[in-house]
């Protein structure tokens, strides 16, 4: 992958056709938890806790570093082998260190390699995955 810049982040990254969203936290904060129900609403995975970033042509791609590519961390389960994508453009950021306070929120964001992304903070609710996958569904890439 040849990209303008590239960064390997603490993430987890899965995706919905070409809608990326990634992960953060720190280590035990719910990442591939949270992927892995993403996951059982039908996206896909790209990485899980490392994640590479490129930016090519304007647009933040991710990627898996080789060596974990395709596999996720199910705690109490153990490492699962699952079908990936080798990348996806993001188009979303969750910042799982940042708990959500508001019902409704004022629009976070996140910069990586230049690139500002909507951010959603953390939600202790039993539908939060539901409210990520339908939110990838219903945006743009442009938005």
């Amino acid at each position: 992958m040849v990209g303008d810049q590239t960064l390997t982040v603490h993430a987890t990254c899965v995706a919905l056709c070409d809608r990326g969203v990634l992960i953060t936290g720190p280590s035990g904060s719910g990442k591939s938890g949270l992927a892995l129900g993403l996951m059982a609403l039908g996206m896909s995975l790209v990485s899980d806790d490392r994640t590479v970033l490129t930016l090519q042509h304007g647009t933040l791609m991710a990627a898996p570093p080789e060596a974990i590519s395709g596999m996720i961390e199910a705690r109490g389960v153990g490492i699962l082998s699952v079908p990936h994508l080798a990348q996806a453009p993001i188009v979303l950021a969750i910042d799982l260190a940042q708990r959500e306070q508001e019902r409704l929120p004022l629009r976070h964001s996140m910069t990586l390699l230049d690139i500002t992304l909507p951010c959603l903070h953390k939600v202790d609710a039993p539908y939060f995955p539901a409210a990520i996958h339908t939110y990838l569904k219903c945006i743009t890439r442009e938005a």
